[in-house]
């Protein structure tokens, strides 16, 4: 590979395991097992059928969880400490065997691509939850398992037209993640109002129930004066 594939991959698979890590890890497997490209000796593991079949089983798993509105927050929110690192990895081991220095520098930038695509995803997938239908998720769900097919081979074959597309996407993160943090805030702050809030138990009386209230409707006696 040359210079532009081999940044196009290592920045590809940090994007595209952001977005759903067990299915790049299952596309760039599947492509390597049938001949369609050739990945570096580094990153051809992902082919080895053990990898294999843990990424085809889990990308399953999340395939159904995914489309599950509120499964789907949660799945993402553990996915958190998933992704992120598994994208600095990912991103590190595709530009092969080079100095130290250079596997630093695509970990940091892998990650960070992974972190925009994972929180863009995640917060989005908030907004879509205020929706009480399903279809918004599955629809939302199938069109990001074939972004990250599709990139990925964009990736290895088109290495300059995804960069110019990755260029676009982390122009439209950074405009778009504070718009869905407002946004998240604005749920948040109208489930808060919506759940009432908890109350404090009533005092409890000298001669009733604790937290039980007595009212007398008897005329007091005239000069009966109450002692404290």
């Amino acid at each position: 590979m040359g210079a532009i594939e081999t940044i196009a991959l290592a920045m590809g698979v940090g994007w595209a395991a952001g977005i759903n890590l067990y299915a790049a890890i299952a596309t760039l497997g599947l492509l390597q097992l049938t001949g369609n490209i050739a990945l570096p000796p580094e990153l051809a593991v992902v082919a080895d059928p053990l990898v294999l079949s843990a990424a085809v089983v889990m990308y399953c798993v999340e395939f159904f969880a995914d489309k599950v509105p509120g499964v789907d927050t949660g799945w993402d929110a553990l996915h958190t400490f998933i992704r992120i690192p598994a994208g600095a990895v990912l991103a590190a081991t595709a530009i092969g065997d080079v100095s130290m220095p250079a596997q630093i520098a695509a970990a940091i930038v892998g990650g960070s691509l992974a972190g925009a695509s994972h929180l863009t995803k995640a917060g989005s997938r908030v907004m879509i939850n205020t929706s009480p239908e399903p279809v918004s998720n599955w629809t939302v769900s199938i069109a990001e398992d074939l972004a990250v097919v599709a990139g990925l081979w964009a990736a290895l074959t088109h290495p300059e037209l995804f960069l110019v597309f990755l260029v676009l996407f982390v122009l439209l993160a950074a405009w778009l993640l504070p718009r869905i943090w407002r946004g998240i805030l604005a749920v948040g702050g109208a489930l808060r109002r919506w759940i009432p809030a908890a109350r404090p138990p009533l005092p409890a009386a000298a001669d009733g129930e604790p937290g039980e209230l007595r009212f007398s409707l008897r005329p007091r006696p005239p000069g009966d004066v109450q002692r404290r």
